[in-house]
């Protein structure tokens, strides 16, 4: 990327303001930043990296999610924390299961709105979607015939 310069200023500039991502825009205005988009490795090259980006961040937010939903249901299975909390820290069992458990839902809720937040401002939804897509074409593709032909188009 560093290395590569962008055929048109102003064209690159525009994309890099929308982050590059032509999904918001008319059809009709569209076509003009595709053809840049496939002329241009510089700015083919920033999309790529943005969308990864995208991609990346959708896919942390959701596993710190699971991560805190893994530590919920662990924190009703461990018996070893009561051990913890009444000889090392002199807790009572409910106010360590109290501090705990709000622990893992504050972590919960903060997780659910990056996630949400990822999902509404970026283009992710629709570029994990293409490549969700993309495979799902070369997987068909590769099937044998007496396969293919079982599902209903």
């Amino acid at each position: 990327m560093a290395g590569t310069r962008c055929t048109d200023r102003v064209v690159g500039a525009i994309l890099g303001s929308w982050r590059y991502d032509l999904s918001a825009i008319s059809p009709e205005m569209r076509r003009d930043y595709e053809q840049h988009m496939a002329d241009c490795a510089h700015c083919r090259a920033r999309q790529k990296f943005h969308r990864t980006l995208d991609g990346t961040l959708a896919v942390l937010t959701a596993l710190s999610m699971l991560s805190f939903l893994f530590a919920l249901a662990v924190l009703q299975r461990v018996k070893f924390m009561e051990h913890v909390a009444f000889n090392i820290l002199h807790l009572e069992v409910v106010s360590m299961y109290q501090m705990l458990v709000s622990a893992a839902f504050a972590g919960l809720g903060f997780s659910l709105i990056a996630f949400i937040l990822v999902m509404t401002t970026t283009p992710a939804p629709t570029y994990l979607g293409g490549m969700a897509r993309d495979r799902a074409r070369f997987l068909e593709a590769r099937l044998p015939e007496s396969i293919r032909s079982f599902r209903s188009r």
